[in-house]
This record gives structure tokens, sequence and C-alpha cells, in this order.
């Protein structure tokens, strides 16, 4: 797929899911309005989307043969997504975690609400993704394929997910470096970042009602792209400036965190960046057979400049 084509479907899925997030999210002007103006407020904020888009993605490939939920209550799944993911970023940027002012090129959400309303704003994110979850596709038919996802996404979430990686994360930060630092890191990322671009690619293929051994290769794909994002991001950090990323740059550095480039060098962290695209296109050929849309996603994954 060229890179034209790609774009145009990560333009047409991301529309499907800003749509969705609109009608998931409290309207405006609910109450209390300080807590439903924040979560709007840290959702609406921008984001390339893509892991509710890359789970979609994983349904049209997982899903064929199969009979899927219609498309609008597929993309009110998914975005729950980008609800566990706007919380985990609001919890991030606080004071007691990274201490970043700045999220996808705007303050954060603790700089314009405060750091009380943040944190209820980030609960209630993550509140509001189970019950989507819990309740989209809606009606009977779909009853096994939404307890599945609730129950998938919740492991990638918390003690063996976003929450263990963070925690892990924060220990290593500043520490001294260990003689198995390599594994650390590579612990980290599968965690905090990686667990939940793997689960997005699962959960799509169990929405779409895909056999486990169509699951299982979804899964595989799902892991060495999360590794492949965190790479790129972490190279990101020390080659861009702020207002490309839209977030604070050379903060990892700042604080002295485990990251590819500090513990390889940057031409080190990008030899493993290749490393991770050559496992992620054999991953993605397990799952789509020809060369298609996950690898074409892999390579812009590895390219992209924010």
């Amino acid at each position: 797929m060229s890179g034209s084509g790609l774009a145009g479907v990560l333009e047409a899925r991301r529309a499907e899911v800003e749509a969705a997030l609109l009608r998931v999210l409290p309207p405006e002007g609910s109450d209390p309005k300080g807590l439903a103006a924040a979560m709007r407020y840290s959702t609406l904020a921008g984001g390339k989307r893509i892991r509710p888009v890359l789970a979609l993605l994983s349904a049209d490939v997982a899903g064929k043969g199969t009979v899927l939920p219609p498309a609008g209550e597929m993309a009110e799944a998914v975005s729950a997504l980008e609800l566990f993911h706007t919380y985990s970023l609001i919890h991030d940027d606080l004071p007691c975690m990274d201490d970043d002012a700045l999220r996808r090129g705007k303050p954060t959400c603790h700089v314009v609400f405060g750091e009380a309303m943040a944190l209820l704003a980030g609960d209630s994110l993550q509140a509001l993704g189970f019950e989507i979850l819990a309740t989209r596709p809606r009606g009977d038919a779909w009853a096994g394929r939404r307890a599945a996802a609730v129950a998938m996404t919740a492991g990638a979430i918390g003690l063996e997910g976003m929450a263990g990686g963070q925690a892990l994360d924060l220990m290593a930060t500043n520490a001294p470096a260990a003689a198995d630092a390599p594994a650390l890191l590579r612990k980290i990322h599968a965690l905090k970042t990686g667990r939940l671009l793997r689960v997005s690619v699962e959960l799509g293929a169990v929405l779409a009602g895909a056999p486990a051994a169509v699951l299982a290769a979804a899964g595989r794909y799902g892991e060495s792209l999360g590794l492949l994002f965190q790479i790129a991001d972490d190279i990101l950090d020390v080659t861009q400036e702020s207002a490309t990323l839209g977030k604070t740059a050379g903060k990892d550095a700042e604080q002295h965190k485990l990251t590819y480039p500090n513990l390889f060098g940057l031409d080190g962290a990008r030899k493993e960046l290749e490393r991770a695209l050559a496992a992620t296109l054999d991953a993605a050929r397990g799952l789509e057979g020809e060369p298609g849309v996950l690898a074409a996603l892999a390579e812009y994954v590895a390219r992209r400049d924010r």
C-alpha cells in the first residue's frame, strides 16, 4: 500500500473515531461542569487516534468471513481505547509523575483545570471506557465479545500493563545503570506503551469474532508494533522540537529516564528501530498474508516525525 493510500485509510478511520468520541463523551456543559470540561478538553485535544484506528483496521483483517458488528457500534466500542489512552496521558503529566506542562501542543489538563480535577478526569475517562466496552456493540448477540473485550483491556491497563510499566519507569528514573538494563527497558516499553497497542489489535480481532489462531497472530503483531512505536518515540524525543512533537522535547534525557537513545546512543537506537520494524513486518505477514495496511502502518510508525 502506498503512503497516500495509507493516509486516506487512516483519515477515514480517524473520522469514524472522532464522531464516535463525540457521541460517547459527556455533552458540552454537562455537570459537574469542571469535570466534564476537563474530560472533553483532554480527549478532544487532537492526536492521531492510532489505538482505535488500529482496532478498526485489525477487525477488517481478522474479521474476514465473520459477522461484524454495525460500523457505528464498532467505532464506539473501540473509542474506549482513546479514553483509556487519554486517561493515562492526564495521569502521566501530573506533577507526581512526569510533571509536564504540554501535551498535543496545548497546556496539560492539570495546568488548565488543577491537579485534583485532572486526577478526577482521568479516573472518569477510565470508568467511561469500561462502560462503553461493556455496552457496545449493543444486543445479546455480542455479549460474549463484549465480555472478552472488557477482560483483555482491563489486563492491559493495570498491574501487568500500563500502570505496571509506569511504576517500573518511575523506579528506573535516576537509578544507577543495571546489568539487565536492556531487558528492563524492553519490559517497561512492553507494559507502559506496548500493552495498550497490542490490546488494540487484539480488541479489533475479538470484536470481529476472529478464531483463536487469528487472535494469536493479532497479539504477535500488536506486541511487535508496540515496541516499534516506543523506540520511535524515544528517538523523536531527542531529535525533534517541542513544537513538532506537541509535547516537551528532551524531557526523557532531562529526567534521566531509561530510553533507547540513553542506553544505546542515537545510532544504536536507530539500529534497534530497524530490527523492531523487521519483526513487525514479519508479524504483519503472519496476520495479513500479503503485505497490506498493517505492514504499511508499521512503516508509518517507524518513519513518523511526531
